[in-house]
């Protein structure tokens, strides 16, 4: 009995690296499609993320984004240079929130999350580029915020309607 518990244990572990690697892969597929503005790596990689906290929970799905974000990143070319560790450590918090608001109320989950991606990440960084930069980079990133959690929130409610759980 105990070897059956041990294997089922080793499976559910195995079983969410998967999804998390899989997640961390298609964040990188969405870190191609870019959003145009002052800087390079705002682009889909977050919807995957938000998707995994929705489907595997929010540990996991912050992981998923703050990982997709480090790619992204590197596929633009470390603009922001180790400033991009910060903003990572930023999406994994907006994951946990996300993974908290989305069991209360759907709607202020995605509203509340898009302010916090979009508005608080780039108020962040103000001490570090000035508030230029806040101004230009905020209205794309919360625009492309809003976008990657709706679209994770519509095909999770395809998901769980077409596949289940």
């Amino acid at each position: 009995m105990k070897e059956s518990a041990s294997v089922k244990s080793r499976y559910l572990k195995t079983s969410l690296l998967v999804k998390i690697a899989l997640l961390v892969a298609l964040s990188v597929v969405g870190s191609y499609i870019k959003f145009p503005g002052p800087v390079g790596s705002i682009a889909l990689d977050s919807l995957p993320g938000y998707l995994g906290v929705i489907i595997i929970g929010g540990p996991a799905g912050a992981l998923v984004l703050a990982l997709g974000h480090l790619l992204s990143a590197l596929n633009s070319g470390f603009v922001l240079g180790a400033i991009h560790f910060l903003i990572a450590a930023i999406m994994g918090v907006c994951g946990l929130i996300f993974s908290y608001l989305i069991k209360k109320n759907v709607y202020l989950a995605v509203a509340i999350t898009t302010f916090v991606n979009g508005v608080v990440s780039a108020a962040v960084l103000i001490p570090f580029f000035g508030s230029p930069f806040f101004y230009a980079t905020a209205p794309v990133l919360t625009t492309a915020s809003f976008v990657n959690i709706l679209l994770a929130v519509i095909i999770a409610k395809y998901l769980k309607d077409r596949v289940g759980n």
